[in-house]
């Protein structure tokens, strides 16, 4: 897979793709990330991409030539399943989306910042409008980064144990169970004896009745379509 960022602010992004899972992907060869700075397309002699609103109002807007020229340079190089807007008016992300952008070869995410874009780019650009969640930050590049980390952990090879992902919450419909490691007993506490009997086909049933029952204790709309 490969991701391109276009961002004002690449130093925003980059760090969390410099640790950890992130980085061994990259280190893999499982996906490559490139980061484009919108200000490398900028014809202004400031460098500006953003202008005052038509109309009037507060907050800058970012312009639509810088965005075009990248976004028509990298489609000129590879062809594209996705370009993505991260907006809090977009599509909340959800395991579901993130399961199938995982299987995507290129994508390419455009960081919001100001008060947006111009609604031109949105209208002749974009493909699919993302948010993480109901509020505003400063930019897209935080919300970039949470896209771009639930999408690569399910890459096969990414993480070390394949099967990892598989049992992680929302991917179906459930929140995880409870999860315990040593000792078996700490200040009195307690791992459940089903966990250390061995007996795994009971064992997966009682987290099986966990998972259901934490999830109808913490998010009873997931449950709504079962």
């Amino acid at each position: 897979m490969r991701i391109d960022i276009i961002t004002v602010l690449p130093e925003l992004i980059k760090s969390p793709f410099e640790a950890s899972i992130l980085k061994r992907a990259i280190a893999k060869g499982l996906v490559e990330v490139h980061f484009h700075n919108l200000r490398d397309y900028s014809t202004n002699k400031h460098k500006n991409v953003d202008d005052y609103q038509f109309g009037g109002g507060a907050g800058m807007v970012m312009s639509i030539e810088p965005i075009d020229k990248c976004i028509t340079k990298l489609k000129a190089e590879r062809t594209y399943d996705e370009i993505i807007y991260m907006t809090p008016d977009g599509q909340t992300l959800n395991q579901q989306v993130a399961n199938a952008m995982s299987m995507f070869e290129n994508i390419i995410i455009l960081c919001g910042h100001y008060k947006g874009v111009d609604q031109r780019v949105r209208d002749h650009f974009i493909t699919r409008e993302i948010s993480i969640g109901d509020y505003v930050l400063s930019g897209g590049e935080l919300g970039a980064a949470v896209l771009c980390d639930a999408i690569i952990r399910l890459i096969p090879g990414v993480l070390s144990n394949e099967t990892s992902a598989l049992t992680d919450s929302f991917q179906d419909n459930l929140l995880a169970p409870p999860i315990y490691t040593r000792p078996a007993e700490y200040k009195g506490w307690k791992v459940p004896d089903i966990l250390l009997s061995g007996n795994f086909p009971e064992i997966e049933k009682w987290r099986e009745e966990k998972a259901y029952e934490h999830t109808k204790n913490r998010r009873p709309d997931l449950l709504e379509n079962e």
